[in-house]
């Protein structure tokens, strides 16, 4: 199966990157908090490791030599209490000038409560990315404190909205669903301001990223009554490596109104360098629905067990279709390049590949 990965990071955790201190730090940590003690020690980092500078060349090393990710989208982030907004944009160019056939695109990256600003920093970025979606957070630190939007609100967003389909975008994705450390959730992060942004741009498609993680009732009603809705399954990446039947729980809920065919409608997402690409890909070859929750799946009708073309669409197939990417013309680009090598065999070592193995090994060697 084809693995597109839609949602890729090469995130900047140093601290000489923080422009807004006290909030950066929670940020990190709290990141830092759901990757660390994974079930296979491998996977695990040391904290001065993690919460680092990561470079273009570590993530692409983490996706496409050490997982049997095949392609990812780079996504930049504007998250202003980082002074590049956590992954810059000038990082994400460079993937896609280094590795086109395996970084398949970008999304761009605004802060809408910069106003005018925001509209000027897309057309920025949609001359430098050629960028195929759109990322919002509900979180804006542009004043140096925090303030939080709404994704119907028609004054502080819908001239983004309006924007973006001017230069061509027609992808909008909003983190949900987790908070980034102590702020005010009020309904920020509920994903039921979506429904105003689907029903007045019927044209775009709205993908809810984390969706499921929190509001899990809310976002299954979305996905039914609203066919340019999507979610984006990052974080829920280790959920699955973690716990299973948790991720069942929230995989089974999301279709719950809409039924089986809303399994067309989820994007596989590592959020690499979050965590390592390689384990929940492995633990989703294996994964089935557990018997007993399907007993009671389905709000108006029984779900059926996740199949192989379930697989495939999850891993790639949806997130092809919506963004028009060709995976036969993809796989054909990858077939002989300089990771393919890599990933015909067994698979390097959990961070052997990055520029911090030799650091890695030796903190791994101390804790055995």
């Amino acid at each position: 199966m084809f693995v597109l990965d839609a949602v890729a990071h090469a995130y900047n955790f140093d601290t000489s990157n923080y422009a807004v201190p006290a909030h950066a730090k929670i940020i990190a940590e709290l990141s830092y908090y759901m990757a660390r003690n994974p079930p296979d020690p491998r996977y695990g980092l040391p904290a001065e490791i993690y919460l680092s500078d990561w470079s273009v060349e570590d993530t692409a090393n983490l996706l496409f030599r050490e997982s049997p990710t095949d392609a990812a989208i780079m996504h930049p982030l504007p998250i202003s209490a980082f002074r590049d907004g956590l992954v810059s944009v000038e990082k994400t160019a460079e993937a896609l000038e280094r590795w086109p056939h395996r970084f398949l695109g970008a999304y761009a990256a605004v802060d809408p409560m910069l106003g005018r600003g925001a509209l000027t920093e897309l057309e920025r970025q949609a001359d430098l990315l050629r960028p195929i979606g759109l990322k919002l957070y509900p979180n804006s630190w542009a004043t140096g404190d925090i303030e939080l939007w709404r994704m119907d609100d028609p004054k502080v967003v819908f001239p983004v909205y309006e924007k973006a389909m001017e230069l061509g975008i027609r992808h909008i994705a909003v983190h949900k669903a987790v908070p980034i450390g102590p702020v005010p959730v009020k309904d920020s992060y509920h994903p039921g301001d979506i429904e105003g942004a689907a029903a007045a741009f019927p044209e775009l498609t709205f993908e809810i990223v984390h969706g499921g993680m929190a509001f899990l009732d809310e976002t299954a009603w979305l996905l039914a009554r609203f066919e340019n809705v999507y979610v984006n399954m990052e974080i829920q990446n280790i959920i699955l490596e973690r716990r299973p039947r948790a991720f069942a729980e929230i995989l089974l809920g999301l279709v719950r109104i809409g039924g089986h065919r809303l399994f067309r409608r989820l994007f596989w997402g590592s959020g690499t360098t979050l965590y390592h690409p390689r384990p929940a890909l492995e633990a989703f070859a294996d994964f089935t629905i557990p018997e007993d929750l399907l007993e009671g799946a389905g709000l108006f009708g029984p779900i059926r067990q996740l199949g192989p073309e379930d697989r495939a669409n999850i891993l790639g197939g949806n997130y092809a279709r919506v963004h028009g990417i060709d995976l036969d013309a993809a796989r054909a680009g990858i077939a002989d390049d300089e990771f393919a090598g890599d990933q015909a065999g067994d698979l390097p070592e959990p961070y052997s590949t990055t520029s911090h193995a030799e650091i890695v090994a030796k903190w791994q060697a101390g804790r055995g």
